[in-house]
């Protein structure tokens, strides 16, 4: 093996490296974040504030050696789990920025009274993450089968977040002072929301990377 291939290996095994770490700060941070906010624990949101500098410089890190990698590399495959690479970099970026949306706001609610019937967001709260390792794990391990699985989930999920933000829009109406708390709460179940979005871009990335296929937009309709 040449110089520059043992080069090249060993920046792309740095890069699934970068990867994976990242990938496990941001479960990471979404569990800490939403566990914050149910025992409205202040330094448990703030731990979870911090993870995302961490986030972001792995994804500026990946980025640099995806830059590398790309512009010495011509196989097919390589290229593609670079470019899918880079794209769930940005996905796992946006889930801290969630997560971080989500910590923001349950300290907020930490200075207020809690509500006479808080939002139960367990339910959401654990399909939002089974969506996020199953899509990465699909993604390291070439499981499209499971990949493939994840797609219908998010439907799941959006379901509830329409249920809760009902639920929010009843309480508020029923007395003012429920306003505030309420719009809070309405901004965290929107964050989990979005980051189940993201677990299913990391799912079709998971199937264009091992599959070639772009599933997206009608991802439930391919064989």
């Amino acid at each position: 093996m040449s110089i520059e291939n043992m080069e090249s290996a060993q920046n792309l095994s740095q890069f699934k490296e970068k990867l994976l770490i990242m990938a496990s700060h941001a479960e990471g941070m979404v569990t800490r974040a939403v566990r914050a906010h149910l025992d409205r624990n202040e330094p448990a949101a703030n731990q979870a504030l911090e993870t995302d500098e961490i986030i972001d410089q792995l994804e500026i890190q990946i980025d640099r050696i995806a830059l590398t990698l790309l512009a010495n590399n011509t196989d097919a495959f390589e290229l593609r789990q670079i470019t899918c690479g880079m794209k769930i970099a940005q996905d796992l970026e946006r889930v801290g920025d969630e997560a971080s949306t989500i910590a923001r706001r349950s300290i907020l609610l930490m200075s207020l009274p809690a509500l006479d019937a808080p939002l139960d967001i367990t339910e959401m709260t654990f399909l939002v993450n089974a969506m996020l390792k199953d899509a990465l794990d699909a993604f390291v391990v070439g499981n499209t089968v499971l990949a493939r699985d994840i797609i219908p989930r998010d439907k799941q999920v959006d379901e509830l977040n329409n249920r809760y933000q009902q639920q929010l829009i009843t309480l508020m109406e029923a007395d003012s002072q429920n306003i505030l708390r309420g719009t809070h709460l309405s901004v965290i179940t929107k964050s989990l929301e979005r980051i189940g979005d993201h677990a299913k871009n990391i799912a079709e990335d998971a199937v264009l990377l091992h599959e070639g296929k772009d599933i997206r937009h009608n991802a439930i309709n391919q064989p």
